[in-house]
């Protein structure tokens, strides 16, 4: 069952909309073919695949039934070409953000879900933080032996938090978009949200909002002084940090701004968030200081 019933604009609708892919009983070769191309599709983060680099031993072993889906993605994700692509080339908490999203189809739901892996890595190494997804109980009931992974953190389901659901934006791009091709490269997409243990501002996906979103300061800088000089403070003295996306700049040619941040008095708030309005952004969060 789908958590909304935007998920057009928000650019789930693509993933909400198809069934599981299954080998059930009697399956054809055909069938084990679907499957692996789902497999490879999942756990690459849709990143294009080479003839030259998939996995034929392990696809061989699958189609004439001695591999499980199950033991066929944890072959895929312990191999050569997994490492190549995630994690030689990634920050270790960008590598347990994809694993996540890889192999149990949601995002991290806190920091200590991010430090028992970094530990589990460090004492025991790759593969056994690799078994560690594969044979959790979480993986069994929602995939067991035969299901290919996906992505669940858009769906209603047993034990899902609801940081779960914002914190998937951040890791899901889009349908046609690459885990290895996006802005932010490399980097941790959650590290700040899960060290601070706030929620994530929903950020749409490619194509679903007019292609604008927020998008906040590498360095977290606000502006030191709110609009209207010294009067910033108002009355009140209350304060509040207005986030917009999408604002214009004045001048010629007219330039929008995909972020910026901006401090207003209480007094000011409504006047400027139709001001903000006019000049064609579009506020991301409005928060007390």
């Amino acid at each position: 069952m789908p958590i909304t019933a935007e998920a057009s604009r928000l650019g789930t609708s693509a993933y909400s909309d198809v069934s599981k892919v299954e080998l059930r009983q009697n399956w054809t070769k055909e069938d084990a073919q679907i499957v692996i191309k789902a497999v490879y599709r999942q756990l690459l983060g849709n990143d294009y695949l080479m003839k030259s680099e998939r996995l034929v031993s392990a696809e061989s072993l699958l189609c004439d039934g001695s591999l499980t889906v199950r033991e066929f993605v944890r072959a895929v994700a312990k191999s050569e070409l997994y490492k190549t692509k995630f994690f030689y080339s990634s920050f270790q908490t960008r590598l347990i953000e994809l694993n996540y999203k890889h192999l149990l189809g949601r995002a991290p739901y806190d920091e200590s879900e991010v430090i028992h892996h970094l530990d589990l890595y460090q004492s025991e190494g790759y593969d056994a933080d690799i078994d560690s997804y594969i044979d959790s109980v979480e993986y069994q009931e929602n995939f067991g032996e035969d299901v290919v992974p996906y992505y669940r953190g858009f769906t209603i389901q047993r034990g899902q938090k609801t940081l779960g659901f914002t914190r998937m934006f951040r890791l899901y791009r889009g349908y046609a978009n690459s885990d290895r091709a996006q802005l932010e490269g490399n980097a941790s997409r959650l590290a700040v949200e899960l060290g601070s243990n706030t929620a994530s501002s929903i950020v749409g996906p490619s194509g679903s909002n007019e292609g604008w979103a927020y998008r906040s300061s590498k360095t977290n800088v606000t502006p030191s002084s709110g609009l209207g000089g010294a009067a910033a403070y108002g009355k009140e003295g209350r304060l509040f940090r207005v986030e917009v996306a999408g604002i214009r700049v004045g001048g010629y040619p007219s330039v929008r701004r995909s972020s910026r941040a901006f401090i207003v008095p209480y007094e000011a708030l409504s006047s400027e968030m139709q001001k903000f309005q006019r000049l064609g952004g579009k506020i991301a969060s409005i928060t007390a200081i």
